[in-house]
């Protein structure tokens, strides 16, 4: 096949597609509040209730917080689940999804972080699905265009960008997996469930 008859919309959206259908989206399945909210190390960054960190910075709407600071210390913290899926729902495609397709306004100050696995998981599949739908409607000639001034380097194009987003997607979403495959192996069962 020519270069020239490649669908690159379509090979873009697959390389997301393929790796959430065969790899991540079984993997999340059945995600415990538990492992959400676990921490193997001490002052890890989570989401927690709202004025219960000790984090130099909690920002989100509703009744829970994600931890930050800024600068962000060197190293970083480490990151729970929840953190992670937080980071993952707004930063990586809320607000992109907003900036780029219509979306409502979404920032990390402006967020309601979920309370619950359930709650993150519904709320990632709600962005992937406007994400997703967002870049189908690019067609081939909005892969080209520049990102503009949404985004730190406005002369890339949206290509790079849908390149980059699924980078972070596939990097965070298989972080989780490695933190439920160390929570699994590190914690007493409690239900006799396996995974």
């Amino acid at each position: 096949m020519d270069a020239d008859e490649l669908d690159w919309n379509r090979t873009l959206r697959e390389q997301w597609e393929f790796h959430w259908n065969h790899q991540l989206r079984a993997r999340l399945d059945g995600l415990t509040d538990d492992e959400y909210f676990w921490s193997p190390v001490p002052d890890a960054w989570s989401v927690r209730p709202r004025g219960s960190s000790t984090a130099p910075v909690q920002v989100g709407a509703g009744d829970f917080t994600i931890d930050y600071a800024f600068p962000e210390p060197v190293p970083a913290p480490f990151t729970t689940i929840a953190w992670r899926l937080g980071h993952v729902i707004v930063g990586v495609l809320a607000a992109r999804n907003a900036a780029h397709f219509g979306a409502p306004a979404a920032s990390y100050e402006t967020w309601e972080y979920a309370g619950s696995a359930a709650t993150a998981l519904d709320q990632l599949g709600a962005q992937l699905d406007v994400w997703l739908a967002g870049v189908r409607g690019l067609g081939e000639a909005g892969l080209r265009v520049p990102v503009g001034a949404k985004e730190p380097y406005p002369e890339a194009t949206m290509a790079d960008l849908v390149l980059h987003i699924h980078r972070e997607l596939i990097h965070h979403l298989s972080e989780v997996c490695l933190l439920r495959d160390l929570h699994l192996n590190t914690r007493p069962a409690t239900n006799g469930a396996t995974r």
